[in-house]
């Protein structure tokens, strides 16, 4: 006889762990299947180890910083808002605390802390826990009703997909759930990396590598269009194969066809003054300096790493007297700085990726749900989906937000 249960949970990351203890706070049966040998594998590694939880906002404002789809995920971000992610942690003995950017991590800004939380709860709720693979979804008159593992079978009424993406497959997130969505007549969007660094047509990032520019603003620019896509005063970083940083990555959300090469980034490296503000800062220091050299009177502006490319772009001498600099050359160095050009080649590889762009078809989901619209009783959640964020703990809100509709829809 195959093992039956009211619900299994296939994929035991963020949303698969949240949903299961929901659905067994409520008194369901619950089986939760992981392939890894551990649980919340890449809950782990998120925000650099320390778990950028949720972002302390408003529901609009989580709404806001999803790039696509996000309408689609008004019912889950309105009944599970990320007020109610932190009482969920804090309540399980979680002290939480929020940073720049409202983003929320837990005090010991360690992820390991969410995890145990997560997996202890698992384990006083009865949970049953197999570290088995999910190699097919059984289905019966337009229903789920178990999986297959193996030479396994096991039944239910109810069966969710929290598979994640394709991005850190080590991790796990190799694309199960993708397959089994073909498999059983769904739509799959193309899945491409998001929240991704960027390699670049130039080669001065490289000479750059390791710095990084704090109050910048960076504006991503497709060909043809009259205004940046784009545009978010921040945080980036130069490394040996292009950008980084958390403005690159939230810019690689919006890059729709990165094989033409025509994205570019523009980089205003002096945000806080205008074009006229700017001029008359660096008249004022070469009238300070007036026999200095044009590259050491520029160690006042700039960092001392990036003085040397803006030096051969900006096609003045660096040995060359500042008294000597003329107007026309003096507009072309401001036109640098406020618009430092950098052309895209293409994204990291997905492994690189922070999560996948793309996913099980959302005009296939009942968004008041998360069933699927084909197959009754079958439930996808968290980044299986096409929907994906920015930074700053909105991806891990969408998973726990999904999460929660599924299982209060299945109670």
């Amino acid at each position: 006889m195959a093992e039956k249960y009211d619900v299994i949970v296939i994929g035991g990351g963020a949303a698969g762990l949240f949903s299961s203890i929901l659905l067994a706070r409520r008194g369901k049966s619950v089986l939760l299947l992981e392939k890894n040998n551990i649980l919340g594998k890449k809950l782990l590694i998120t925000g650099k180890g320390r778990c950028n939880v949720t972002n302390n906002c408003d529901c609009e404002t989580v709404l806001n910083n999803i790039p696509r789809n996000s309408k689609f995920l008004y019912s889950a971000v309105y009944s599970f808002s990320p007020s109610d992610t932190m009482k969920f942690f804090e309540n399980l003995g979680v002290p939480l605390k929020t940073e720049r950017g409202n983003r929320v991590f837990p005090v010991s800004d360690n992820a390991r802390d969410i995890v145990k939380a997560l997996c202890d709860e698992v384990k006083r709720l009865g949970i049953t826990v197999l570290n088995k693979k999910a190699e097919k979804l059984i289905i019966k008159d337009k229903r789920a009703i178990g999986v297959k593992c193996g030479d396994n079978d096991f039944l239910s009424d109810s069966v969710i997909v929290s598979t994640g993406g394709k991005s850190y497959p080590k991790t796990g997130s190799t694309g199960d759930g993708y397959k089994f969505a073909k498999d059983i007549g769904h739509t799959v969007t193309d899945i491409k990396p998001s929240l991704v660094p960027l390699e670049t047509i130039q080669s001065f990032p490289k000479e750059l590598m390791g710095l990084s520019l704090r109050n910048v603003t960076l504006s991503l620019w497709e060909s043809g269009k009259k205004k940046p896509v784009y545009s978010e005063l921040g945080e980036m970083l130069f490394t040996h194969f292009g950008v980084s940083g958390p403005l690159v990555l939230s810019a690689s959300a919006h890059i729709n066809n990165i094989e033409k090469n025509d994205y570019c980034i523009l980089i205003d490296l002096k945000p806080g003054l205008d074009e006229k503000a700017l001029d008359r800062r660096i008249l004022r220091d070469f009238k300070d300096n007036p026999n200095r050299n044009f590259a050491n009177v520029l160690k006042g502006l700039l960092p001392a790493k990036i003085i040397p490319v803006i030096i051969e772009l900006s096609g003045i001498d660096g040995e060359e007297k500042v008294n000597n600099i003329s107007r026309e050359q003096r507009r072309k160095l401001i036109e640098l700085l406020k618009n430092l050009r950098i052309d895209i080649k293409g994204f990291r590889p997905v492994d690189e990726a922070i999560i996948t762009r793309g996913g099980v078809n959302i005009k296939e989901i009942n968004p008041s749900t998360m069933e699927s619209k084909l197959i009754s009783g079958l439930y996808f959640i968290g980044e299986v989906l096409d929907v994906d964020a920015y930074t700053g703990g909105f991806n891990l809100q969408i998973a726990f937000a999904t999460a929660n509709l599924a299982a209060k829809n299945i109670v």
